[in-house]
């Protein structure tokens, strides 16, 4: 909300919410997976898994569109000007995450562990330190999340820079970059499902392994890409496989955890932790390989790789390690 009182002579205050904004959410992520083991049982996780993040490209969408009326219609509901819209959208963005928060706090178990209140800026790093040292004693969990690692780190350098790859390589018009993002964050929800149901068949492994795949595919064909058909087409392709990877990757990371452990929030923090990394080692390798080559196109290639590692690594991953719990 704090972003409403952003204008042009203020520029630290919008960078103090943005910082503070990616701070919560980060923080928001640790406690939203940790949940999912506390609340299905392990035969559910993918389908519970892919179904929140159904629910969340949707609630998007919506939010999305509504605040894109009313910045394109300002004038109609009540705005003097369309940057007064803007900042007012912010607003309902506040009021849409206090709101539906209500339902989470209401309704879920408040069973995640609590610490001993001591040290608590320091607890959570010992808590990483200790799941970091307990993964010698599970090695597929440690595999898994360094293949984690490597393909989140393509997933989310994709989703971070589609949007830019389109404006500065094929020249596209803002109004097609929003498209480009509804038309992602629409069918990523259908992707969701669609490799749960499928996971169900194949299992997790060869389902990863399969989107997987077609990521590299996608990096190869964006280095190709030359109009904004075909840039529609991969960002359609981005959005099937991007909701169906981030579901299952939670739902096959929490079936590695040790089935004795109640911990679900310190080994979640350590799976966020590896989604945060891989963000900042995806985008910083994305944007230096556009430096050094002058192109974004090289950068998908090099990327690509990342994809390539994680494959390779999850290969190592016995598949009946990931459903040791399902009878």
């Amino acid at each position: 909300m704090g972003m409403y009182f952003f204008k042009a002579d203020s520029l630290e205050w919008g960078i103090l919410c943005v910082v503070l904004a990616s701070i919560g959410y980060s923080g928001s992520l640790v406690f939203y997976d940790a949940f999912l083991p506390e609340i299905a049982s392990e035969d559910q996780f993918d389908k519970i898994s892919a179904r929140g993040c159904s629910r969340g490209y949707y609630g998007g969408v919506i939010l999305l569109v509504v605040n894109l009326v009313v910045i394109q219609n300002y004038g109609f509901f009540g705005f003097a000007t369309q940057g007064l819209a803007t900042r007012a959208s912010f607003l309902l963005v506040g009021v849409w995450w206090i709101g539906f928060a209500q339902i989470t706090f209401s309704s879920l178990p408040n069973a995640l562990r609590r610490t001993d209140g001591k040290s608590k800026l320091t607890k959570g790093y010992e808590e990483l330190g200790k799941v970091w040292k307990s993964l010698k004693n599970s090695p597929d969990l440690k595999q898994y999340i360094f293949a984690y690692f490597f393909f989140n780190m393509g997933v989310q350098t994709v989703m971070y820079m589609a949007a830019t790859f389109g404006s500065k390589e094929l020249k596209l018009p803002d109004s097609k970059l929003i498209a480009t993002v509804l038309i992602i964050q629409l069918v990523a929800a259908l992707g969701a499902s669609l490799f749960a149901k499928l996971s169900g068949k194949w299992g997790n492994k060869k389902t990863l392994s399969l989107m997987i795949y077609i990521w590299i595919i996608i990096c190869l064909a964006a280095y190709v890409v030359t109009n904004e058909y075909q840039f529609y087409a991969l960002a359609t392709a981005v959005g099937v496989v991007m909701g169906g990877i981030q579901a299952l990757s939670r739902a096959t990371y929490a079936k590695l955890i040790p089935a004795n452990s109640t911990d679900h929030a310190s080994y979640f923090s350590f799976f966020d932790a590896a989604f945060n990394l891989s963000i900042v080692f995806g985008t910083f390798s994305y944007g230096l390989v556009e430096h050094l080559t002058g192109s974004m196109r090289n950068s998908t290639l090099a990327i690509g790789l990342s994809f390539v590692i994680g494959l390779v690594l999850l290969s190592r991953v016995k598949s009946g390690a990931i459903n040791k719990r399902i009878v």
